[in-house]
């Protein structure tokens, strides 16, 4: 059986240092759902945050 993640939504926003915590928390509520979110720093501009949600 393949596991096949899709991408729903991404979205690059101003980093902040606290933004892993709303992404930890989105990940522990929602797993349930079958949701999964990440985060990831902009590989062209270290200021950027590329906020993405897929289903699981």
């Amino acid at each position: 059986m393949e596991n096949k993640i899709e991408v729903l939504s991404t979205v690059t926003v101003d980093y902040q240092s606290d933004l892993y915590k709303i992404v930890d928390a989105l990940n522990r509520t929602l797993k349930q759902q079958d949701l999964m979110f990440g985060l990831a720093l902009d590989k062209q501009n270290q200021e950027k945050a590329v906020f993405t949600i897929y289903r699981t």
